[in-house]
């Protein structure tokens, strides 16, 4: 099978809206083995709606949705949908009542046009929302099938886990499986060529390298008649790749690195202070972000002017003067500082030049990272690239696999 995503909002065409959720189901379908050869975005006019709608479906057996279930006049998605296939609408009580109750747990009068989201094409599988009013639609005709999903991926993404993609894996004659391991502090093509006799000689399972914005993975993909069978698949060659990048990889499946170094320090039961310059409390924030690091976690300071860091970590005057504020000898005593001042075991210290452009003699995107550990200092220097934003990300999430490798390797 074959699917394509149709997005429907005019807000996506003028750019308001990122279509993040294009993103989403092409990446669950990836991984049940549906492919997707073309994307498309129509804004809210029913002719050219009608005529995405067909062009689709000459191209794909699945047309998959988001947008145009709301109650205004202008969204249409359902009515095109129920048109294409020859379907009246009727009124589904059941979405009617999930409809009231909705806007009774908001406190909220329910409009008269609310009503328009419970009309549901004759035939069709109805998708009840459980975080918001419209509910999604599936409908059915031969080979072809219409998945029709809200718009807002609050809504949409939990549909989509619970039941989309459920029905989807009930019409596929075998079970996709797929692993992914998270790879840090290696580039895309390094990646590739550490597994690249893997990649070449691959049938089943399958090994694909990809890129994020601050770290790559690889997935593994295997194809069986069960899960348990794909999994035993997949396990010979992911423990092949375990040997070959060690330490370089830090998780496997959604793990993200603030959740990994979280999990330690909460395993190690130590306790963490941040001290930052460039990153102005990117790193402190991605700790924070997992539940039950207030164990462990004390506190975190923007230490951006000279004067912050000789104050509130005592960094040395002549450190300053001699090396500047971005240097390995400023980075080591501002992650000291932090760990004494706080009583933290551990301190961490980012300083550097985001830029644009360079600053006080040092180029744009250099970057140290200090780690304190129980009295013991480390320091790492970055050479970065990107905006100053993907500058700044890149070196919380370097500081974080910096201070990793410190914990499991030394």
């Amino acid at each position: 099978m074959n699917a394509e995503i149709l997005a429907i909002g005019t807000e996506i065409l003028l750019g308001d809206i990122v279509n993040t959720n294009a993103q989403f189901i092409s990446q669950e379908l990836a991984e049940l083995g549906i492919g997707v050869y073309w994307q498309t975005v129509v804004g809210d006019n029913p002719e050219r709606m009608k005529k995405a709608m067909h062009n689709a479906f000459d191209r794909a057996d699945i047309i998959i949705t988001t947008g145009g279930l709301g109650p205004t006049e202008d969204d249409l998605t359902k009515e095109i949908g129920a048109e294409y296939f020859g379907r009246k609408l009727y009124l589904d009580d059941k979405a009617l009542e999930r409809i009231k109750q909705f806007f009774d747990r908001m406190k909220r009068p329910m409009m008269e046009n609310n009503v328009k989201q419970a009309m549901i094409p004759e035939g069709a599988i109805v998708m009840y929302n459980d975080f918001g009013t419209a509910p999604g639609i599936i409908i059915e005709n031969g080979e072809k099938i219409l998945i029709m999903m809200p718009g807002p991926p609050r809504e949409m993404k939990p549909m989509f886990m619970g039941q989309v993609k459920p029905y989807l894996e009930s019409k596929q004659e075998y079970t996709l499986v797929s692993k992914t391991l998270r790879v840090a502090g290696v580039g895309e093509s390094a990646m590739e060529m550490r597994v690249k006799d893997l990649i070449d000689a691959q049938t089943n399972p399958t090994v694909a390298p990809y890129a994020k914005v601050v770290e790559a993975v690889l997935r593994i993909t295997a194809k069986a008649d069960t899960k348990e069978e794909a999994e035993k698949i997949i396990e010979p060659v992911a423990e092949e790749i375990r040997s070959r990048f060690g330490a370089d990889i830090y998780a496997e499946g959604d793990t993200t690195m603030q959740e990994t170094v979280a999990k330690i320090l909460l395993e190690k039961n130590m306790t963490i202070a941040v001290a930052e310059s460039c990153t102005g409390g990117l790193v402190a924030s991605k700790l924070i972000e997992y539940p039950g690091i207030s164990k462990v976690f004390l506190e975190g300071a923007v230490t951006y002017s000279n004067e912050a860091k000789m104050k509130r970590l005592g960094v040395k005057p002549e450190t300053l003067k001699s090396f500047g504020a971005v240097s390995a000898e400023t980075a080591a005593e501002m992650a000291r500082g932090i760990a004494e001042t706080s009583g933290a075991q551990i301190g961490v210290s980012t300083t550097g030049v985001a830029g644009p452009g360079p600053s006080e003699g040092k180029p744009e995107g250099l970057v140290y990272i200090g780690v304190n550990i129980k009295g013991k200092s480390y320091v790492k220097e970055l050479n970065l690239a990107g905006s100053r934003g993907l500058i700044r990300e890149r070196a919380a999430y370097s500081a974080l696999d910096y201070l990793r490798r410190k914990l499991i390797l030394d």
